[in-house]
């Protein structure tokens, strides 16, 4: 029978603890809540499984796999953020490979010298780093560990052991805490301030962050910008705050954002974030050219 229950009562963190201590394999699957009407014995509110939120996969207390709704984990999209992977390369690759298996691709990538089997082990990690640290920070979801079942054997898989995993996510939680602390509200939007070229002299930035300078725009969002580049909140928080404090970028309230929210009518469908590329273009000159 699978364990079961609600991550507001028994956290992300305690799960890890106990399958890391248990030496346990299986798969942890996080549910969305849909709220039953009803009463549990603690008199909170009974939460019921909805659309499958997250799944992370264990082998022996080490974790394997880690994939949510908004990140599946396929070795295209793992490559392309981590920056292995042009967007043009990834585009190209999911058209002519659509129905190839990660473990077959790999081998193909690896023998058409796109990446290093090195850059495929380093940037599934991460991936899966990234996926279960966001999960440490979720305070409400019901959950299912279905002991004994793992991910297909077409999936790439490198274990990780968990007790780094456990130290480092508590200390990511107390950082997301603040981070959303500084910034709680994603629908802010960004812009450059004066003399950006100035300001990004000598500026050394990620992937990552360039991929979001590409997109400052006082028309896009914080969060259409995250979901642009396929990023958890946490990510795009941390990587604004640390643009704002290099005074590379500037918050800025995007146009409507004062409007009531009891309008009667329906807001408009939101755009995907435009690209200032006559100002991003001439700062990578710049910087460049440094």
């Amino acid at each position: 029978m699978p364990l079961q229950g609600n991550i507001r009562d028994f956290s992300t963190t305690q799960l890890l603890n106990l399958i890391n201590l248990a030496k346990k394999s299986g798969t942890l699957t996080i549910f969305t809540s849909v709220d039953t009407g009803e009463k549990d014995a603690m008199g909170k509110d009974k939460m019921a499984p909805g659309k499958e939120r997250a799944r992370v996969a264990f082998n022996t207390g080490k974790l394997i796999y880690a994939a949510t709704d908004a990140q599946d984990g396929n070795l295209v999209s793992v490559l392309n953020k981590a920056g292995k992977l042009t967007d043009d390369q990834a585009r190209v690759i999911r058209e002519r490979a659509k129905n190839t298996a990660d473990k077959a691709l790999a081998l193909l990538l690896i023998n058409a010298n796109y990446v290093s089997q090195g850059d495929i082990v380093t940037s599934i990690q991460q991936h899966t780093l990234d996926v279960v640290y966001n999960l440490l920070t979720w305070g409400d979801g019901p959950f299912r560990f279905d002991d004994g079942v793992l991910p297909g054997s077409d999936r790439i898989m490198v274990p990780i052991d968990l007790e780094n995993v456990i130290i480092e996510g508590s200390r990511r939680i107390r950082e997301a805490e603040k981070l959303t602390d500084h910034l709680p509200n994603l629908d802010f939007a960004l812009k450059f301030p004066e003399n950006p070229r100035e300001k990004f002299k000598g500026i050394q930035l990620s992937v990552e962050e360039w991929r979001v300078v590409s997109f400052v725009n006082p028309k896009n969002s914080i969060r259409q910008i995250a979901k642009a580049n396929n990023m958890t909140d946490t990510e795009i928080r941390r990587i604004v705050y640390g643009l704002e404090q290099a005074g590379l970028v500037e918050l800025v309230k995007p146009p409507g954002m004062e409007t009531p929210a009891s309008t009667s009518r329906r807001p408009a469908a939101a755009r995907a974030p435009q690209v200032q590329k006559n100002v991003v273009n001439k700062l990578i000159d710049k910087i460049k050219s440094i």
